[in-house]
């Protein structure tokens, strides 16, 4: 017997006055028609908005706000509807404070959906005055658009370059320096990448600037090695921008979405630039994972240190360890820091990292975090403090489980992702070790994502 084919109860292109009930986690405002959830940009809960609705799939829709018949009082106005339509800073309609009750929200619910926790406290979100201009990072492509060459970025699920001069939420000299590369990049005519063709020169411009620092560094992401008045740009930039220290080819040949191959030049200057955190001294290199935001990173990892509540005499596994920030940060508080990263580029970084600062009793070495945590307890290394800061995916079963037959007195758990910190803290749960309270930390204001770090203990 044929299913009953289901109509959606609204067609393409029709236009409809909505209530918008509830957010998504990327931002979207949530309208419903006879239940059936229409995914509405821009939209904030208790508004009333007149929508064109753009697609209709099978269990839900996309639209887009026509007028407002009401407006909520956590609306502001927007600096750019184009950082909404990017995924720049898909929250900046909203008021900061509503954006850290959002996020707060968001917390809340992967805890109780996913992880169970019904009980669990989830702190308010730490957040930063002002929340504009904090990222330390951009990472911006270029291309030709009409008969000129524009630099801006993807809009969200494309590769269509909408063009932006003010980032909104990158450090202002950046932006200052990508409008000064523009210019020299139309004087010369350089060539920007043409993704149909795989044709062209220039594919993007890194820029890294160090938070205490100031130190600058530039990296032009080429296609090929030989660029044509490239050193130019290179010395009218240096010259402009003294604090420009370091500049960089890398080349990437290949179609990739991978923004940086492993081939690095040195155009200018040092093939590195320092800052600081915490009082420790960083040096940093083109493709080093160093946190976007110094402030809120500070925030992030005081309060890891205060959570883990170190004793001289700790010995301490700072995994997925990165260039070595948290440990080094953690090391002249306990007895040894053992650090582990998957990436070698970075723990050569972290090695660096620890000589400059004089830290001896760190140990880093590469490799996956639940292969070398297997060999260092085979040695009869026992651990007192397990920190985890890993990537969106969160951590392995495998490697949950090794820590908790470890028998450590706390696991620091620091997340980018409360969908899998939820996830993992299940687990630990399961096998012995709980948390009373997440504490969320508004590392990328004006977005959706959320950092948040916690402690997990034995049950006694």
């Amino acid at each position: 017997m044929k299913k009953e084919k289901i109509e959606a109860p609204v067609k393409k292109n029709e236009r409809l006055v909505v209530d918008i009930i509830d957010m998504t986690y990327d931002g979207r405002g949530v309208a419903k028609v006879d239940g059936f959830p229409i995914f509405v940009e821009e939209g904030i809960t208790g508004e009333r908005v007149k929508i064109h609705v753009m697609k209709v799939m099978k269990k839900f829709a996309f639209a887009k706000i026509m007028t407002w018949e009401t407006t909520s009082e956590n609306r502001v106005e927007a600096v750019e509807k184009d950082l909404i339509r990017t995924g720049i800073a898909p929250l900046h309609h909203m008021s900061y404070n509503a954006q850290l009750d959002f996020k707060k929200n968001q917390v809340t619910q992967a805890m109780k959906r996913i992880g169970g926790f019904e009980e669990l406290n989830v702190a308010d979100v730490l957040g930063m005055e002002p929340p504009f201009a904090y990222r330390n990072k951009a990472q911006i492509p270029v291309r030709m658009i009409g008969a000129e060459i524009e630099l801006g970025f993807f809009r969200k699920n494309s590769h269509d370059l909408i063009v932006v001069e003010d980032f909104l939420i990158q450090d202002k000299m950046i932006d200052e320096i990508l409008l000064f590369l523009k210019e020299r990049l139309r004087k010369y005519s350089i060539k920007p990448y043409d993704e149909s063709q795989h044709s062209g020169h220039l594919k993007s411009i890194v820029i890294r600037k160090g938070h205490y620092s100031n130190e600058v560094m530039v990296t032009f992401v080429t296609r090929k090695k030989k660029i044509f008045y490239l050193h130019d740009i290179v010395t009218e930039l240096v010259a402009a921008y003294p604090n420009v220290v370091s500049v960089m080819q890398n080349i990437q040949p290949n179609v990739t979405n991978k923004v940086l191959d492993e081939r690095l030049n040195v155009l200018y200057g040092k093939d590195s630039i320092s800052d600081e955190l915490l009082g420790k001294t960083y040096h940093i290199s083109a493709q080093s994972f160093y946190q976007v935001n110094t402030e809120q990173a500070e925030n992030l990892y005081k309060k890891a240190i205060e959570l883990a509540d170190l004793k001289k005499d700790d010995v301490v596994l700072d995994a997925y360890c990165g260039i070595g920030t948290i440990g080094l940060s953690m090391a002249n508080k306990v007895k040894k820091v053992y650090g582990v990263e998957i990436v070698p580029e970075a723990i050569e970084d972290a090695i660096h990292n620890a000589e400059i600062n004089d830290i001896t009793n760190v140990e880093f070495k590469a490799g996956a975090a639940d292969k070398v945590l297997k060999n260092w307890t085979a040695d009869g290394i026992k651990f007192d403090v397990i920190v985890v800061d890993p990537p969106r995916k969160g951590l392995t079963e495998d490697f949950i489980k090794q820590s908790v037959e470890l028998e450590p007195e706390k696991i620091v758990y620091i997340s980018c992702d409360p969908s899998t910190m939820a996830r993992d803290m299940k687990l630990f749960a399961s096998l012995g070790y709980t948390s009373d309270t997440v504490y969320p930390v508004d590392m990328f204001p004006q977005t959706t994502h959320i950092e948040c770090v916690t402690v997990l203990k034995r049950k006694s």
